[in-house]
């Protein structure tokens, strides 16, 4: 099954993507966009710089666990993310991004 991004309402009002690897698990999470459109254009952001190794920056928490972020061009992260309790769990979650990302259909959370 191929991943999808899923778009969202919080309670904020804002708009928020989520890209589901093929089996439904969470992979990334953005920020809180103002709009529907600037939400769509983060996932075409997410798209084109997951395809960059260079763009994923590498983080350990505080309590260590491993998580990633993924950054655009000019430096701001597009998306964060969820916890993993290894390095390579994260490492796989990476490529799970990259590899998910560019063809993943984009639906609204019903």
């Amino acid at each position: 099954m191929a991943g999808k991004f899923v778009i969202s309402k919080g309670n904020d009002g804002k708009s928020y993507f989520v890209l589901k690897a093929g089996n439904g698990e969470v992979i990334l999470q953005s920020q809180g966009y103002s709009s529907q459109s600037a939400c769509e254009n983060g996932i075409e952001s997410v798209r084109k710089n997951s395809q960059d190794e260079g763009r994923f920056e590498k983080k350990t928490a505080k309590d260590g666990r491993f998580y990633f972020g993924l950054n655009a061009s000019n430096g701001q992260q597009i998306g964060k993310s969820q916890m993993y309790k290894s390095e390579s769990g994260r490492n796989n979650g990476i490529s799970s991004v990259a590899r998910n990302a560019p063809d993943a259909k984009v639906v609204e959370e019903e």
